[in-house]
C-alpha cells in the first residue's frame, strides 16, 4: 500500500511541476472547475444522475456496505494475516484508506487535465487506432482534421493562460469573461475532436471510440522520467496482482465447497478437491478476463467495476441482511426472493431506469421484501411428528 501511495504521490508532483510557471495549485484547480471538471457535490435529486450527493450517499452506502461486509474477497484478505491482529487491520485499512486514496487519483485526474490545457495533447489518446486509420484510405482525411485540432489547441492554450492571469487578478469581470473564451475555445477543440472520432469509425466501425482509459497512460508514457514509468507499471501490476489473487481464490474455495463438494463429489479425497480447486482457479480467471475484456468498452475502468458490481451487490447484501436480522425467514423463500431481484435489477440496469448506484440499494430492499412476501404465503412443510 505505501508504494502504491508512494507512486501516485511521484506522478501527481510530477504532473504538476510540468505546469507552466505561475499556475499555481489553486489556479489549477479553478482552470478545471471554470471547464466543468471540479462538480464535486450535486445536491439535486435526479434518479437518473449517477453522481449526486443522493446516489453517492445511499447508494454507495449499499454498494460498500456489501463490498466490505459480504464479499468473498474481504475473507480473502482476512485469512491471509499472519495473525488476527494483523488481519483485523488489514481489513480496517482497506476501509479507511480507500478514501484518500481514490480522492488522490481523481485529484492527479484533474492535474493531468490541466496539465493538457497547456501541453499539445493527441486528437485521440488511443494511439492503436490513430495508427491504423492513417494507413488506411480516410488517412488524409484525419491528418487534415489533426491539423484543424493543433490549430484549435494553440487558441484554447492561449484562453488558458488569459484565464491563469485573470484568476490572479481576482477581477471578477475579467474571470468571466476568460472563462467563456475558454468554454469557447474549448467547446471547438472537442467539435474537432468528435470530427477525428467519426473519421475513426468510418475507417473502422469496430473502433472503440471511447479513449478514457488511455489518457493517463498517455501522460505517463510521454512525460514521466523512465524510471518513474516502471515504477508506476510496477504498481499497476502489484495492485491487479493483490486483487486478482485474493478475488480467484475466493471463487475458487467458493466453488469446491459449495458446489463441487456438496453436490457432485461429496466423497472425495483431499487430493482430488485440491486438483478441483486449480481447475477452478483456471476457470475463473478466464471468465475474469472475459469480463476484464468486456468491460473495456464500459469506459472508465473505476466506473465499471462499480457499475458492473451493483447489479449483483445489492441482491447478496439483501440476502445477507435478510440472515442475519429476518431469521423465521427459511432458505427457499431468499432464494427465490433473489432470483426475481436479480431478474429486476438486470432488467433496470439494461434499460437505464435509475442511475447504476441507485441499483445496490434497490436490489437489497427487494431481496428482503419479496423474501418476506414468499414466506408468508409459502405453505409450511409438514412437521415429521404431524406425518407419524
Amino acid at each position: 500500500m505505501s508504494i502504491i501511495f508512494a507512486g501516485l504521490f511521484l506522478a501527481g508532483f510530477v504532473g504538476y511541476s510540468l505546469l507552466p510557471r505561475g499556475t499555481g495549485f489553486s489556479n489549477t484547480l479553478h482552470l478545471a472547475g471554470k471547464l466543468g471538471r471540479m462538480n464535486v457535490i450535486d445536491w439535486k435529486f435526479d434518479p437518473n444522475n449517477r453522481y449526486n450527493i443522493w446516489s453517492g450517499v445511499i447508494g454507495g452506502f449499499f454498494l460498500q456496505l456489501s463490498y466490505f461486509g459480504t464479499d468473498q474477497s474481504q475473507v480473502g484478505r482476512y485469512l491471509t494475516g499472519s495473525s488476527i491482529g494483523q488481519s483485523r487491520l488489514g481489513l480496517i485499512m482497506n476501509g479507511l484508506v480507500k478514501i484518500p486514496m481514490q480522492f488522490l487519483i481523481l485529484l492527479i485526474g484533474v492535474l493531468v487535465f490541466a496539465f493538457y490545457q497547456f501541453n499539445q495533447p493527441p486528437v485521440f489518446f488511443n494511439n492503436y487506432a490513430v495508427e491504423q486509420v492513417k494507413q488506411s484510405p480516410y488517412a488524409k482525411e484525419f491528418n487534415q482534421v489533426e491539423q484543424e485540432y493543433n490549430g484549435a489547441f494553440v487558441i484554447k492554450k492561449n484562453a488558458a493562460e488569459n484565464m491563469i492571469s485573470a484568476l490572479n487578478t481576482h477581477d471578477k469581470g475579467k474571470i468571466n469573461l476568460a472563462q467563456m473564451q475558454l468554454k469557447a475555445a474549448d467547446g471547438q477543440a472537442n467539435t474537432i475532436r468528435q470530427k477525428a472520432i467519426e473519421v475513426l469509425k468510418k475507417a473502422d466501425p469496430k473502433t472503440d471510440v471511447n479513449d478514457t482509459n488511455y489518457v493517463f497512460l498517455t501522460f505517463v508514457t510521454h512525460y514521466l522520467p523512465r524510471g518513474l514509468i516502471g515504477l508506476l507499471i510496477a504498481i499497476i501490476f502489484l495492485a491487479s496482482m493483490g486483487s486478482m489473487a485474493s478475488a480467484l481464490n475466493s471463487l475458487a474455495s467458493t466453488t469446491v465447497v459449495d458446489i463441487y463438494k456438496r453436490m457432485i463429489n461429496p466423497n472425495a479425497s483431499e487430493k482430488n478437491y485440491m486438483l478441483a480447486s486449480r481447475g477452478a482457479t483456471v476457470l475463473w480467471g478466464l471468465v475474469c478476463i472475459g469480463m476484464a475484456l468486456y468491460a473495456s468498452h464500459l469506459g472508465n475502468l473505476l466506473e465499471a467495476v462499480n457499475q458492473l458490481g451493483s447489479y449483483i451487490y445489492g441482491t447478496i447484501l439483501g440476502v445477507f441482511v435478510v440472515a442475519f436480522y429476518v431469521k423465521h425467514v427459511k432458505g427457499r423463500a431468499v432464494f427465490i426472493a433473489a432470483v426475481l431481484s436479480e431478474i429486476v435489477i438486470c432488467i433496470m440496469g439494461y434499460y437505464g431506469v435509475v442511475a447504476y448506484l441507485w441499483l445496490n440499494a434497490i436490489g437489497c430492499i427487494l431481496v428482503i421484501v419479496i423474501a418476506l412476501v414468499v414466506e408468508s404465503i409459502a405453505p409450511p412443510k409438514p412437521s415429521p411428528l404431524g406425518r407419524a
